[in-house]
């Protein structure tokens, strides 16, 4: 048969395909927490966070709630204990150009997995893949614990040798991250001998960076006496400020910082005046120390 013949058949096979995911900016946008998913996906090392099913979406032998992880062992999107507890990271990388399909698509796998199984690999989603906000009860509340490690991987469970080992080298690399409470998705790290305070802001990235420029033209985007706004990260449709802070002071000291900077970001985001001339300017400068994480 020639190739003519069988091109007819071959753009029938194509159509019957599930149409591929869309992209999605703001994959998060419309979930309870908005600005914790994207912490938890990009600047939080070890946390975890527990989600419910919305009415009538659980999958078949489904536990009541499953836990949302930042990273599994070996960066696997999902785990079903051997005890039925349901566990999904969400560092484990895209598989489609929408995260949201992409996280559903692990919790009801590593639902249906056999207890003790991992999902070690995502199909790709598609149109028909479902989203986090159609799946996830949206009044539940999406609360983060950081923890100075990745212990809750192994429950109560006991490690082989090979298995602690890798724990432990987990363990050695996290970052001190601690959660601040005076505003939403704040936190503040110890990098080597550096400490920073990270933000996950609530605005569309063009939004945030107009708010900052205003202030860094303003002369008030410092945070607290002396912290320095570096840069930011972009992800997930949103912006990540990143001040450097003193690396002498505890946490909690930046909380008064931060909550008397969230007043002055709010204020300006709720300008709607072009910029002046020395924002355009702070907004260049600004603009060339942001990084897309993904």
């Amino acid at each position: 048969m020639g190739k003519a013949s069988r091109r007819p058949r071959d753009r029938s096979a194509r159509a019957a395909r599930p149409a591929p995911a869309p992209f999605v900016a703001r994959p998060f946008e419309g979930l309870r927490g908005e600005t914790d998913w994207v912490a938890m996906r990009e600047i939080v090392p070890a946390a975890t966070a527990t989600v419910r099913f919305a009415e009538g979406k659980a999958p078949e032998g489904a536990p009541a709630e499953v836990t949302v992880a930042t990273v599994l062992p070996l960066a696997w999107p999902g785990l079903h204990r051997d005890n039925g507890d349901v566990l999904v990271g969400i560092q484990s990388g895209n598989a489609s150009g929408d995260t949201s399909r992409d996280i559903a698509a692990a919790i009801e796998l590593a639902v249906a997995a056999d207890p003790g199984s991992p999902v070690s690999v995502l199909p790709v989603s598609t149109l028909e893949t479902v989203r986090l906000q159609d799946l996830l009860d949206p009044e539940s509340p999406f609360e983060i614990t950081v923890h100075d490690g990745f212990d809750f991987w192994v429950a109560d469970s006991e490690l082989d040798a090979d298995g602690k080992e890798s724990l432990d080298r987990a363990n050695d690399s996290a970052i001190p991250t601690v959660k601040l409470e005076s505003v939403p998705s704040a936190y503040w790290c110890l990098i080597g001998e550096r400490a920073y305070v990270r933000w996950v802001l609530p605005f569309d990235e063009d939004t945030s960076t107009n708010a900052l420029s205003r202030l860094h033209a303003a002369g008030t985007s410092v945070l607290g006496g002396g912290g320095r706004l570096l840069g930011c990260f972009r992800s997930s449709g949103l912006l990540i400020p990143v001040w450097e802070v003193d690396a002498e002071a505890q946490a909690a000291t930046f909380e008064d910082a931060v909550a008397a900077m969230k007043t002055l970001i709010d204020a300006a985001a709720a300008v709607t005046e072009p910029l002046t001339a020395a924002e355009r300017g702070a907004k260049a400068g600004l603009t060339n120390r942001q990084v897309t994480l993904r």
